[in-house]
């Protein structure tokens, strides 16, 4: 199968939590899938319809480091001197900190290869996070993703099914998809960070399940006679496997 391939870096990135809203602003270390769903639609200059659209992500940073930020608080001013010049506004500023990641690189896959001359000539800025974080595309290709009975999986976002037959990574709860055409309504679902390296020839199997087969990227480095696996991911439909675009044996 073709996917399209992008390899993309910046000098910073912050993925806030949506939950958290004054005082401090953590990272998740990993790009959520609704970030990414914003990413493409920059690249487009439109938003698309996430049905049958897949992808998945290898991401790395050098570090992770704080920052100071501040929100201004703006209002009305109010008092003598402003009933003279009523446009003059009053303010405060409210500093927190803010996590953020240091020399980010994302490696994204999509099933999408028809789209590769629009992530040649982007229709705006390329930014990964906030808006301020600009990034720059150091690859732009389609490849051809094979199948093997074996992969490794690292610094990736893997679908919840992980978590059961690995005890590396770390469960979050992520946003999965903001419904621009119904007032930015989100959906979130729960997904593994695997920062740390595992085979699936590691993995915990159950009795009765059949063998599954995983896409790999026949151009990664090849560790202990695998290739990096790659875990596909969508916005709004249901995974049919245990990876979703993995194929049963």
């Amino acid at each position: 199968m073709h996917v399209l391939k992008v390899i993309a870096e910046g000098f910073t990135t912050s993925f806030r939590y949506p939950h958290f809203m004054h005082e401090v602003q953590p990272t998740y270390e990993m790009s959520p899938p609704a970030t990414i769903y914003g990413h493409i639609c920059s690249v487009l200059g439109e938003w698309f319809d996430p049905k049958g659209v897949q992808f998945a992500i290898h991401f790395t940073f050098q570090a992770r480091f704080k920052d100071v930020e501040h929100i201004h608080l703006l209002g009305r001013g109010r008092g003598k001197m402003h009933d003279t010049f009523p446009k003059v506004l009053e303010g405060e500023v409210n500093p927190f900190t803010r996590e953020l990641l240091f020399r980010p690189k994302l490696v994204l896959y999509i099933n999408r290869p028809e789209w590769v001359d629009a992530f040649r000539s982007p229709r705006y800025a390329v930014a990964l996070g906030r808006s301020q974080d600009l990034f720059t595309y150091r690859q732009v290709s389609v490849i051809e993703i094979q199948q093997a009975e074996n992969a490794y999986f690292e610094h990736t976002l893997a679908p919840y099914s992980f978590a059961k037959r690995t005890a590396r990574g770390i469960v979050v709860l992520m946003p999965r998809f903001l419904d621009y055409r119904h007032s930015r309504f989100p959906t979130f679902d729960r997904y593994v960070i695997l920062r740390g390296r595992v085979h699936t020839s590691e993995f915990l199997r159950f009795e009765g399940e059949p063998p599954v087969r995983y896409w790999i990227d026949p151009t990664s480095p090849v560790i202990n006679g695998d290739h990096l696996g790659l875990a596909f991911h969508n916005w709004v439909e249901e995974d049919e496997s245990p990876l979703c675009l993995a194929r049963m044996a």
